[in-house]
């Protein structure tokens, strides 16, 4: 955790909060200006039947925005609740769904990201007569304790020298310094992209006041290797706001900080704008500690013909997606989609899902990245249900539903279910969400032990409100935590509502 900084990482929530309780890694979830709701005709299939009692909940709530939901019943298909399910608004985390039904088809469950140590001429006694090629395959999951064990595996082959390149190939995805351009410099949930990754593209910064000035450190921490990084930088400077500031360098990330945020100790994960750079050091790095000499690197975005020493595999596709899905990382959600529409740019990208997404759901949404950080993306509640529904019957996309995070049914008063009881025998909810600076949404199903089963989106915004905060203050800006904590508890009201009337 991060020590003594006036802008601490900003709160993310596992199902918006009410089904876990627990935070989300300051990766996970971000503010983002996104289009204002525009009104669409419902689906023809959806009729919106009068209800008090969801709308009594909705009122109590006292949001500020909008407010849309819609819940149907996956048997008949029959709209039990819904208002406001027309409204186009920004989905957030909750594209991410999209996302994961996107990659499970495109790819399949087989999937799985390779990174490669390879090589350009023979080894003899030890030495490399060529060039040494770390090759990355777009795994946004390799971090520094993975890429410890692939170095020691490349010892164990014999190799201790090099006397050609040390080439970093970083072209298995289209480079971009950043997911989302309107997010402050300082934010770890939206780094680089690149075919070379490594712990999220975040780098470590950690200080400690020494005398009358700070010691300060950047590295790339993992449990069993802390490799020192000089590829970044901070300066202490003496101002008030912003307390990051970020100036990009040839090859290098040049940071600074106030002063008097930083208190006499600690640590932040700061996003790495030049991943291949930073990956490649960290390689050399770890080379050196187990007795191999590299040259500097040279990053390439075409891969040499060359035989392969050693590699590392990630887990398979499920495994994977279930961890994007429960810590909602951005940067998997980026290189899973990049991956799986094989597009040359993010937006490209986004462009491909977008078609799918019509074509497989029947829906008008428009999807400007995978992992809903950035600005474009829009879609309806109804919409969403649409999506939930069909991707629940379809049995290439149907594994969606396990991978989602899961609970007990929360209480009448929003908060999550208590313990106590027996397993089994309460309704469960499975669901991903979305919170971004006054945006919370929740979608999902919920699943009674008898079998029935009800498809669900809710979302809340208040676009006005987020779109007038500063750039450099999204991370947690006065009177969001508020607005998102009653938004939660309104979701967790209309899910208990829910469970209790049609389950």
């Amino acid at each position: 955790m991060t020590k003594g900084i006036v802008m601490q990482v900003g709160r993310r929530w596992v199902l918006g909060g009410l089904l876990a309780g627990a935070a989300l890694p300051a990766w996970a979830e971000a503010p983002a200006l996104s289009l204002r709701p525009r009104a669409r005709p419902s689906p023809s299939a959806l009729v919106k039947p009068a209800d008090q009692g969801a709308a009594a909940l909705v009122a109590a709530a006292k949001l500020t925005g909008a407010v849309g939901y819609c819940v149907v019943d996956m048997t008949s298909g029959r709209v039990l609740e819904a208002a406001g399910e027309a409204q186009e608004m920004p989905p957030a985390s909750v594209t991410k769904t999209v996302t994961t039904a996107f990659a499970l088809e495109k790819l399949g469950v087989e999937h799985r990201f390779v990174t490669r140590v390879m090589r350009v001429g023979a080894v003899v006694n030890g030495r490399l007569d060529g060039d040494l090629i770390l090759a990355g395959g777009g795994d946004p999951t390799f971090d520094t304790d993975k890429m410890g064990d692939l170095v020691a595996a490349l010892a164990a082959s014999g190799l201790r020298e090099v006397t050609g390149k040390f080439v970093a190939y970083a072209g298995a995805l289209p480079e971009r310094a950043e997911i989302a351009p309107d997010q402050p410099d300082f934010v770890g949930y939206n780094p680089a992209i690149s075919g070379l990754m490594l712990n999220f593209n975040r780098v470590n910064f950690v200080w400690k006041a020494v005398n009358d000035g700070y010691s300060l450190a950047m590295n790339a921490e993992g449990a069993r290797f802390v490799p020192a990084v000089t590829m970044a930088s901070v300066q202490v400077v003496d101002r008030d706001v912003p307390v990051f500031a970020y100036e990009a360098g040839a090859a290098r990330d040049n940071w600074s900080v106030a002063r008097g945020a930083l208190g006499r100790e600690g640590s932040r994960w700061l996003p790495v704008r030049h991943a291949a750079t930073y990956v490649a050091e960290v390689f050399q790095t770890l080379c050196a500690a187990q007795g191999i000499k590299l040259p500097e690197a040279e990053v390439v975005y075409a891969l040499p013909a060359a035989a392969e020493i050693v590699r590392h595999e990630s887990e398979a596709l499920p495994d994977l997606l279930r961890k994007m899905l429960k810590f909602s990382t951005n940067l998997t959600a980026e290189a899973v989609g990049l991956t799986a529409s094989g597009a040359g740019t993010l937006e490209g990208s986004a462009a491909v899902m977008t078609a799918w997404a019509r074509r497989r759901f029947g829906v008008q949404a428009v999807f400007g990245d995978h992992s809903g950080l950035g600005p474009k993306t829009r879609i309806s509640p109804a919409e969403m249900v649409q999506v939930m529904i069909k991707t629940r019957q379809d049995k290439r996309l149907s594994l969606l539903h396990d991978l989602l995070k899961t609970a007990d049914l929360p209480s009448a008063d929003g908060k999550p279910a208590a313990k106590a009881g027996k397993p089994g025998k309460l309704a469960r909810v499975s669901a991903k969400s979305g919170t971004m600076n006054f945006v919370s949404n929740l979608s999902g199903y919920v699943d009674a032990p008898g079998g029935r089963s009800l498809a669900f989106a809710i979302f809340t915004a208040d676009l006005p409100r987020r779109a007038a905060v500063p750039v450099w203050n999204r991370e947690s800006p006065e009177g969001d935590k508020a607005w998102v904590k009653r938004a939660h508890r309104l979701q967790g009201q209309l899910l208990n509502r829910w469970g209790q009337v049609y389950l």
